[in-house]
């Protein structure tokens, strides 16, 4: 079990009611962005919170006004319709203030995400999140600066990650996005990370 640590409690409210809403709606669900990269890497402070929605069937219109009636509010006027159009849905805690943006899983790799989901639980409160190797594939796919940090971290820290998995997705949403520089970057942070590193995590002796 990892307790609240103080970088946590800020958000602690608006996670739990998150959690919470989950929880009673029964829609599946992660968290991923900083507070996924904190609980599995180094803590690091984040201004929000990312969650990623698997809305199965037509759950969509039900998911919309579920959330709309629970403690959290849209954080744009066609927050709906924006959320219809480029499947993410913004959002604040009525209470803390604090941003939720909530994604909707439509991917083959976003499902396997959620087949592969760990549980870390904090102050009794269980957290599902992406394993480390399938945060790298979104922070590589997502390539800002605090993303690429991201990366770095979670490599020099985890002894024995997939990265034949790895290396896969990224280099599949590489071409799919026509950003070869996607997988080149993630293949210097791999060399960067140390050549033993490598080899042990690569399987190769």
């Amino acid at each position: 079990m990892v307790r609240t640590e103080e970088w946590l409690k800020p958000f602690w409210e608006t996670l739990r009611d998150l959690l919470l809403f989950f929880r009673s709606t029964r829609f599946s669900h992660v968290i991923i962005g900083g507070v996924a990269v904190s609980l599995v890497g180094k803590p690091r402070a984040t201004q929000d919170i990312d969650g990623l929605v698997l809305l199965k069937g037509d759950r969509q219109e039900e998911f919309f006004k579920k959330v709309l009636d629970s403690n959290f509010s849209p954080r744009i006027s066609d927050a709906i319709e924006f959320a219809r159009r480029r499947r993410v849905l913004l959002l604040q805690h009525r209470n803390s203030g604090i941003k939720v943006d909530l994604s909707f899983a439509d991917l083959p790799f976003q499902e396997e995400v959620f087949k592969r989901k760990k549980i870390v639980i904090i102050d009794g409160m269980k957290i599902p999140i992406p394993t480390p190797e399938d945060i790298i594939i979104m922070k590589a796919v997502a390539h800002r600066p605090r993303d690429i940090a991201d990366i770095e971290g979670l490599l020099d820290l985890h002894s024995s990650l997939d990265l034949k998995r790895v290396r896969c997705w990224v280099k599949e949403f590489s071409k799919v996005l026509e950003m070869p520089e996607i997988h080149s970057d993630l293949e210097k942070l791999i060399r960067r990370s140390g050549p033993a590193k490598v080899r042990r995590r690569s399987g190769r002796k």
